[in-house]
């Protein structure tokens, strides 16, 4: 097929209120959450069923056009940008929850499910599902499956990948594979795991089987406020080293701190430039006997104050201040960047110094919002667009946080993913052997380099392609549904 046949192909499909070319219909899609990138797309389809999906795609391989699926939106690594010229497949009214089986605790779902919809839809079972990124309450577990998503209680439940067993996807060549299952164990190649965290260079999840989690007995949400960031950062090692596994721990600087309580009032400590913020979960015996102990150790850590969560409503609005902090820093700046790295907890307190020189030195405001737990930095890099440069000069200290992170042992991502935004320092956190045995997975799987060209490893160009058994049917791995 030729290109300039595609849309007539798709208009056979999609009825004309479901294929959007004109102009004012797809400006809402030309960026994702990082509005500093744009791509102006051919064409926005709105699938209703998988298999629209799956015949969209058929048709961009054969025209060889490349193709981008689309939840909400909100990636921050410019993941979810199209590709100029290529298509955009719209996920969102692919939205039903399969099944729910509260007995083997597992959901099978369509891409375009709201991730808080799975919990809200597992509560009447005492379950949820414990990945919660700050957007949960409007991300898709599409775009979750394609980013490996986390959230403020990944330190002690994981990723998203820890919590997919399966999912049914659609191969760049329209080819339709079954990959996992639906048991925590599983026999061969992590195939699952593969696709998770693929940022959409694998195909499309059209079916997600995830592991739900019974919701704990109880809760125990305290803050600490610290005189400084490092020793917010110090605290982190020293609870860890104590032996004790938080459902959370988070941080917040002054900076974010104030955004936060002018959003919703959220009740942070007012003098304080740094907080910490540790949920424990459990039994009630084991979080009341947890919780002595953790009072030893934040006591020990210097903290200039301590705050119990008072009820379920307290927590709740502590927890909302945290989650609405990349937003409510618009309050005090115009625009910003997040970033995304990941240093070892060992190293925190370290890094967060390091960061603090760099906004110090290069005279531009870092708020810092993080995931402590693990190591995860999310520093919002904060600067007015209208001034001559100053985007640049905030890219710029964003490059030399992404490379403080390599610097110490870290990555450049922990949930975010590369997207567009980060593909240049991927060959400085990889080999050069690492990153050509991943240009080789990738080119097995996406010969013509169609599925969110150009995302994490660039535009190189693929090797070989046409139709035919997929490289991994040949290799025994998948089979054909």
């Amino acid at each position: 097929m030729q290109p300039d046949a595609l849309l007539g192909a798709l208009a056979r499909i999609f009825p004309a209120a479901r294929l959007l070319t004109h102009p004012g219909a797809l400006a809402p899609y030309e960026s994702d959450g990082l509005t500093t990138m744009r791509g102006r797309p051919r064409a926005v389809v709105l699938a209703e069923t998988q298999q629209e999906v799956v015949e969209a795609v058929r048709l961009c391989h054969a025209a060889a056009v490349p193709f981008m699926a689309r939840g909400s939106g909100t990636s921050l690594s410019g993941g979810a940008v199209p590709v100029d010229d290529g298509i955009v497949i719209a996920l969102n009214r692919l939205d039903r929850i399969v099944r729910l089986d509260p007995v083997r605790r597992l959901a099978v779902v369509e891409p375009g499910v709201v991730n808080l919809d799975v919990t809200t839809a597992a509560a009447p079972h005492g379950l949820y599902y414990a990945p919660d990124p700050s957007s949960q309450s409007i991300c898709t577990i599409g775009g979750n499956v394609a980013f490996n998503s986390g959230g403020a209680h990944c330190f002690r439940h994981g990723m998203t990948a820890n919590h997919v067993l399966g999912l049914k996807v659609v191969l760049p060549d329209g080819t339709v594979v079954e990959l996992g299952g639906s048991s925590v164990e599983h026999v061969g190649p992590d195939l699952a795991g593969l696709f998770v965290g693929s940022e959409g260079l694998f195909g499309i999840a059209l079916e997600i089987t995830l592991r739900l989690v019974p919701r704990p007995e109880t809760y125990q949400t305290l803050l600490a406020g610290y005189a400084s960031l490092q020793g917010a950062g110090d605290a982190v090692s020293q609870i860890v080293a104590a032996g004790l596994l938080p459902g959370a721990m988070e941080i917040m600087d002054r900076l974010a701190i104030d955004a936060a309580e002018a959003a919703v009032d959220a009740g942070y400590p007012s003098g304080a430039a740094a907080i910490l913020l540790i949920e424990l979960e459990g039994d009630a015996d084991e979080v009341a006997a947890e919780f002595a102990l953790l009072m030893g150790v934040i006591e020990a850590s210097g903290a200039t104050s301590t705050r119990m969560a008072a009820d379920a409503d307290d927590r709740a609005r502590i927890w909302k201040g945290r989650k609405c902090a990349f937003s409510a820093v618009g309050r005090i700046s115009p625009d910003f960047i997040v970033q995304d790295g990941v240093v070892p907890r060992t190293r925190l307190g370290e890094a967060l110094a390091c960061i603090q020189e760099l906004s110090s030195s290069q005279g531009i405001r870092v708020a810092n919002v993080f995931h402590a737990g693990d190591g995860n930095l999310h520093p919002l890099i904060l600067f007015d667009g209208r001034e001559p440069g100053a985007l640049e000069r905030a890219e710029r200290l964003a490059a030399d946080i992404l490379r403080l992170c390599i610097r110490l042992g870290g990555s450049i991502t922990g949930e975010h993913g590369v997207g567009l935004e980060k593909r240049e320092f991927l060959g400085e956190m990889y080999s050069a052997d690492d990153m050509a045995f991943m240009h080789r997975l990738h080119a097995s799987i996406d010969p013509k380099n169609i599925a969110n060209r150009g995302k994490m490893l660039g535009t190189s160009s693929p090797t070989g392609g046409g139709y035919g058994m997929h490289p991994l049917e040949r290799a025994g791995v998948i089979s054909r549904v």
